[in-house]
């Protein structure tokens, strides 16, 4: 299989431990785009935060070079950052999700298309974004009346134990008629996204618009939120560190783990 598109995830896949993407796997994706595959950065973070790591990849401010944000929830042009596609959340969703997230004292994040906004920040979250996210609004308003009339992609809580992720997603499932997708990332994160936004719809969506099959892609990832792609792509694959619901749903396991050049070595084995 010739495969056109790469879509990958970005924290514990290409990234390493250090958030930074390994010399591996910078000569290996500059090699594949050269030769004419698009590699696709598919992240949960939103598209400016990204923005380093395409300069690292010599994919800033390309034309027809893309992002998925928000775990699928916005497709970006690289090129003067265009909005090609966007799945916002109804506010009255938002909003409930956000005083039940506030009540339970969690960590909230809110994101628009373009700015993200946080409640009850610690410590170890700062910690864990400075980095990674470069920018973000801390707040102390005890209400989202603020965003009323903005477009809302995505909200998440900060959740460390997983068992407790675990029970209040079928805590929300049970709660709400609204249609939501979700899904969990780097172990620490719940995240709710519409029902029409996951990695693998937008992966597929941006496949269309390129003219490139759902075969014709490979799709890297390590966690709960990275299933949608691995399971809708021709090539479904997980890094070494990857979960192991991930990678039982995976057609490819990696020898190497994000810190080792995973994404290096999926390019070497079937790309160039």
């Amino acid at each position: 299989m010739a495969y056109k598109m790469v879509v990958c995830d970005l924290d514990e896949t290409l990234l390493n431990d250090k958030k930074l993407i390994p010399a591996v796997n910078i000569a290996a994706i500059k090699a594949a785009v050269a030769q004419g595959i698009y590699f696709v950065p598919n992240t949960g973070r939103g598209y400016l935060t990204v923005q380093d790591n395409l300069q690292t990849l010599g994919l800033l401010q390309q034309k027809n070079e893309y992002v998925i944000s928000y775990n699928g929830g916005a497709i970006v042009e690289n090129f003067n950052n265009q909005i090609l596609q966007t799945c916002v959340m109804p506010f009255s969703v938002v909003e409930s999700l956000f005083e039940l997230g506030i009540a339970q004292g969690y960590c909230v994040h809110v994101y628009t298309v373009d700015q993200l906004y946080i409640w009850n920040i610690s410590a170890s979250e700062i910690n864990y974004l400075t980095g990674r996210v470069n920018q973000w609004h801390e707040t102390t308003e005890p209400n989202l009346n603020f965003l009323r009339g903005q477009d809302l992609i995505k909200i998440i809580f900060f959740v460390p134990q997983e068992a407790e992720r675990l029970a209040l997603k079928e805590q929300v499932l049970a709660q709400y008629t609204y249609p939501l997708n979700i899904s969990f990332s780097s172990d620490r994160y719940i995240e709710f996204n519409s029902i029409e936004a996951d990695k693998g719809q937008a992966a597929i969506a941006l496949g269309n618009r390129l003219n490139i099959k759902p075969t014709e892609i490979i799709a890297v990832g390590d966690n709960s939120n990275d299933l949608p792609m691995i399971r809708q792509a021709g090539l479904g694959v997980s890094v070494a560190n990857g979960r192991k619901f991930v990678k039982q749903a995976a057609d490819y396991i990696t020898a190497a783990d994000n810190n080792q050049g995973a994404v290096a070595e999926v390019l070497r084995k079937f790309v160039l």
